[in-house]
């Protein structure tokens, strides 16, 4: 959970306030602007430093997740069960750890200080549909966090659909824990924990 927590600031870290350019950038150049904004607004936002949850809430909503795919993501967080799952359960997967992860990134935006990102240099391709941007997130205290990001291109722009840190992909990250928990209880049994661990959460962030 450790590594989840360090992979989703990270993720947290790389996104935007702004929604309109997407179209319109090179991936890097987006992932750029995207993590100054994502920072300048964790700093400077008196009611996320306060630990106010709706409008942390509301940013994640209305602001990072437009940069996700998730179906894409949770169809390889799924891998080969994916393909037996029915549209329904499809559907719920989807829905679900898509909630597991508000949940998760509202959290770590918390948790935004002082950090800066520097960005290596960038090999893609003009024709490219999947890339990766690779940086660096610069702390105030202990070693630089290696971040990378998959991003494809869509109809819509391009989206990330994978992020690793120091080493771990996210998509990885939850693949053996959802393998583990199908393959005791099925597909039905995997949607019934994500339910309940998203309930679980929800009340948390509700105590707080």
């Amino acid at each position: 959970m450790k590594k989840i927590s360090q992979i989703l600031v990270g993720l947290c870290l790389g996104f935007s306030l702004m929604a309109g350019a997407q179209t319109q950038e090179a991936p890097d150049v987006l992932v750029k602007r995207l993590s100054t904004e994502i920072i300048d607004a964790a700093k400077n936002d008196k009611d996320i430093q306060a630990g106010n949850r709706q409008r942390i809430n509301d940013l994640v909503e209305n602001k990072v997740l437009p940069y996700i795919n998730f179906e894409r993501m949770t169809s390889l967080a799924v891998s080969k069960s994916w393909r037996s799952a029915t549209p329904e359960q499809q559907k719920q997967l989807i829905t679900e750890f898509r909630t597991l992860l508000i949940h998760t990134y509202s959290g770590a935006i918390t948790q935004i200080r002082d950090q800066r990102v520097e960005f290596k240099p960038f090999r893609g391709a003009a024709d490219d549909t999947e890339v990766e941007v690779k940086s660096l997130v610069i702390q105030t205290r202990g070693e630089p966090l290696q971040l990378s990001y998959r991003l494809e291109k869509t109809s819509a722009g391009w989206k990330i659909f994978d992020i690793n840190v120091l080493g771990a992909w996210l998509v990885e990250t939850y693949k053996g824990s959802f393998a583990a928990e199908i393959s005791k209880n099925g597909v039905d049994g995997l949607i019934k924990t994500l339910v309940e661990k998203n309930k679980k959460l929800a009340s948390a962030s509700v105590k707080k």
